[in-house]
């Protein structure tokens, strides 16, 4: 008998015994054969996870930031250890002590599925950086195994504290936030050093299922939840028992629910300059390195000028829209059913999509009509009571301005724009406001060392993400001129040159082409001054055909106004399209005596390591890296910029230039007190209007045109471009100052007649006496002796101007009969409406 249970007992063990080798040896292969070409888990010690790029001011201030996944990495040395506790207690309480996977974890996931629990995988949180990183997230029996020998072969290779950055900088928390340090700031707006413990508990709540537990929808599950780790928190002894009770009371606070102010809330809104940024630094490293990279991006941006520039630009196409007297409005509109219910209609209101970043005179909010009278409009505004200290009206004469009534123009149910009207700061009314359809753009930028200080692209970046300062491309018109006039005067013409104003006719193609000046008037023989000043289209022509344009296109394309400029003596008036961006920046290159210089709007690139990986100033600074100097020594930068021009060229037109401002097309609009160049343009029946000038440290230029183009009535350069350069240029002088304009060695003075191209003595003065300056060596010839025509003969019997007339169709200033001054613009004429030419 004893031998009988003796043998069954032996047979069992053998059993067993060759059940478990066979067990261990299918499970050997098992992960033999699983564990044969996986992912190398060395790679984890590099990795560098995508983070956020941020842009910053000159002041160190943050003005954006660009990121696929908003990410802020932070080392595990910064993580503080309740943090790390929290999401422990939640995720892994054995982290510290396993070998990767807990075999006692998955035991107790297998029990709770078999007695019908939710069946729950147990991953370790080193086998969910194997899934994040190294596999794909499908629930199998393959890629479990897979994750095990992987958690298993990382933790022989990498620190346990390695393993949890990697998971606190890469699992996602909701509302587009991966990792802990961006998730505190998305949820609390607070760095991980000022999380409370109920804090950490409720960001370690978010890793299973962040949508399930957002802190205003399942506010009283997530904080169930919140208060189950602080209880875990509590059992593994990282907080003591009155921690856990008082910690559990405390309400979940969120940005979310308003709680705190948001981080996003505190940046300043998007607009043309850093999305700009965006567009130019996405090209040049790659979408991935700038959306990924941590990339931090030092901006040229003068946040006081960005503003001016802004402000400026939009009171302008402000002012030329409301004079049209049409009411355009934001085309959108709310179900009159939502306005029964204040809390459903600003809902609604909230969800619309329209402007929000417009606060010229003050900020511009949506508003809703609720009702139409006769002499009231009733609104709905956001953010506003209804039955506050400012009641939300406007009265029949707040749209003196408008064709029509309110029952022309409105209907309940519009949405519109609406801002305080103040005095003093005191309210007043309310004032209904329209993004007008005629756009724009202003630029500004440092003359000699291409820095752009402001850049508005548009009325409203979030109205038209487009930017019209470098991406519409537009006719110059006259601004343009200035780079015929350089290649003659590099081609041994002179400012005492004469060249005839006349009628011409060009056979085209397309037939006979007569250009014409604005004026439809003709100066003659008139010296090359006067052909900058007046904007004299036909003295451009024949001077142009007299160069060559092939010249004058190398001219244009050596400036960087255009890649290819076209051979035509049309584009010698600017018919060829180009960017304000282009424009300007070829003007600065006037101002700082000729030399090249390349416009930019970061002035220097850091990557996540803080290494600078671009830096725009390239200029050699002699002493710089000296400790110290001796007394009364400074550094010596010098500039190792190319000529674009000759320098005496690049004075001689941008005195010309100043004429313009001082008895020219700009010279009832620019008024600063310091030397100032510019130049107008106004193109065929006025579809676009510039000015661009310059003092010798910044350079500034405006464009105002519809976005598709179409005439504007009574515009011009000189009366809708002009005032905001001047209005800009006030402030920037005031910030950056601003001098005489540089006289380049090499060249000397001599007075002459502004009208008839005459020497005149050195003691000469008067209206009519201009200094020219001519190069060294050069013997110019005055007077009628100096005369080209181009090749086109001069007509007899002509209506010439006389000595010192002005354009007939300049606006002028009269006395009235009370005697205030008034300005009466010009009458409307067949050259000011037809295609006649540029000017």
């Amino acid at each position: 008998m004893l031998r009988f249970f003796t043998g069954i007992f032996g047979g069992l063990f053998a059993l067993i015994t060759t059940g478990a080798a066979f067990g261990a040896l299918m499970l050997g292969a098992i992960f033999w054969i699983y564990g044969r070409d996986l992912p190398n888990h060395e790679q984890l010690a590099q990795y560098t996870p995508p983070t956020i790029s941020r842009i910053y001011s000159g002041e160190g201030q943050i003005m954006d930031e660009f990121a696929h996944e908003r990410r802020l990495f932070a080392p595990s040395s910064e993580i503080p250890d309740l943090v790390k506790q929290a999401f422990i207690s939640a995720e892994d309480k054995n982290f510290y002590t396993h070998k990767g996977y807990d075999p006692m974890g998955m035991i107790a996931a297998a029990v709770d599925a078999a007695k019908g629990g939710r069946l729950r995988g147990a991953s370790t949180i080193t086998q969910q950086v194997m899934k994040n990183f190294l596999l794909s997230s499908d629930r199998s029996a393959e890629r479990k195994i897979k994750e095990i020998i992987l958690a298993s072969r990382v933790e022989t290779a990498l620190s346990k504290e390695k393993i949890l950055e990697l998971y606190l900088n890469e699992i996602f928390l909701g509302q587009n936030s991966f990792g802990v340090a961006a998730a505190a700031q998305t949820y609390f707006n607070k760095t991980l050093g000022e999380l409370a413990p109920h804090e950490a508990a409720y960001l370690a709540v978010l890793p299973k299922a962040p949508s399930n537990y957002h802190p205003v929808r399942d506010k009283e599950l997530a904080t169930n939840r919140r208060n189950f780790v602080l209880k875990e928190m509590y059992e593994n002894g990282y907080i003591s028992y009155e921690t856990y009770q008082s910690e559990r009371l405390e309400p979940l606070r969120s940005v979310q629910n308003g709680d705190y102010d948001s981080f996003k809330g505190s940046l300043p809104p998007r607009d043309y300059f850093t999305d700009e940024i965006r567009r130019q630094l996405s090209r040049n490293f790659g979408e991935d390195e700038f959306f990924g990279g941590g990339l931090t991006i030092r901006a040229t941006v003068d946040p006081e000028l960005q503003q001016k520039a802004a402000a400026e630009l939009q009171r302008a196409l402000e002012r030329y829209d409301r004079g049209l007297g049409r009411w355009n409005g934001t085309g959108k509109t709310i179900d009159t059913a939502l306005l029964g219910d204040e809390t459903a209609w600003r809902e609604a209101l909230a969800a619309v999509e329209v402007a929000r970043d417009v606060e010229l005179e003050s900020k511009w909010l949506p508003a809703v009509v609720m009702t139409v009278g006769d002499q009231e409009l009733g609104l709905g505004i956001e953010g506003i009571p209804m039955d506050g200290a400012e009641p939300p009206v406007v009265p029949r004469k707040d749209i003196a301005w408008l064709r029509g009534d309110f029952h022309d123009n409105f209907e309940v149910g519009d949405v519109v724009h609406v801002r305080r009207m103040t005095e003093d700061g005191a309210f007043i009314r309310w004032t209904l406001r329209q993004v007008p359809s005629v756009q724009g753009a202003f630029m500004a930028m440092d003359v000699e060392n291409g820095r752009v200080l402001a850049m508005q692209g548009g009325f409203s970046y979030q109205h038209s993400v487009f930017n019209r300062a470098t991406q519409a491309t537009r006719q110059p018109g006259s601004s343009f001129k200035p780079f015929v006039y350089a290649a003659a005067l590099d081609s041994g013409y002179t400012p005492a040159t004469i060249v005839v104003d006349a009628p011409i006719e060009i056979n085209t193609p397309q037939g006979v082409w007569r250009p014409k000046n604005a004026s439809h008037k003709f100066y003659g023989p008139t010296p090359l001054r006067t052909g900058i000043e007046q904007s004299r289209n036909l003295m451009t022509i024949r001077l142009a055909q007299e160069v060559g344009m092939e010249t004058v296109a190398s001219y244009a394309e050596s400036f960087g106004v255009y890649d290819r400029l076209d051979p035509f003596l049309a584009n010698a008036l600017g018919a060829q399209e180009t960017t304000l961006f282009k424009m300007v920046s070829a003007y600065s290159m006037f101002a700082n005596g000729g030399q090249r210089v390349e416009p930019t709007l970061v002035d220097r690139v850091q990557d996540r390591w803080g290494r600078t990986i671009y830096r725009h100033d390239q200029r050699i600074c002699d002493g710089c890296e000296m400790a110290s100097l001796a007394p009364g020594e400074l550094p010596h930068i010098s500039a190792n910029r190319k000529q674009a021009i000759d320098p005496i060229t690049a004075y001689q037109l941008t005195s010309m230039m100043q004429g313009v401002v001082e008895r020219g097309t700009a010279r009832r609009a620019v008024s600063l007190g310091v030397p100032v160049a510019g130049k107008t343009g106004t193109t065929n029946d006025a579809k676009d209007v510039w000015f661009i000038g310059f003092t010798n440290t910044i350079a500034a230029g405006c464009y105002i045109g519809y976005d598709r183009p179409r005439t504007m009535p009574g515009a011009s350069g000189g009366g809708m471009c002009a005032p905001v350069f001047n209005s800009f240029m006030k402030q920037a002088i005031a910030k950056y100052g601003a001098g005489k304009f540089q006289v380049p060695p090499g060249g000397y003075f001599v007075k002459i007649d502004r009208f008839t191209g005459a020497r005149l003595s050195d003691s000469a003065s008067g209206p009519n006496v201009v200094a020219e300056y001519f190069r060294e060596g050069e013997e110019p010839i005055f007077g009628m002796a100096a005369m080209l025509d181009g090749g086109f003969a001069m007509g007899a019997n002509l209506p010439l101007f006389a000595e010192g007339e002005e354009d007939a169709g300049e606006s002028r200033t009269v006395t009235t009969s009370t005697g205030k001054k008034a300005r009466i613009a010009p009458k409307a004429s067949f050259g000011s409406l037809s295609s006649g030419g540029l000017y």
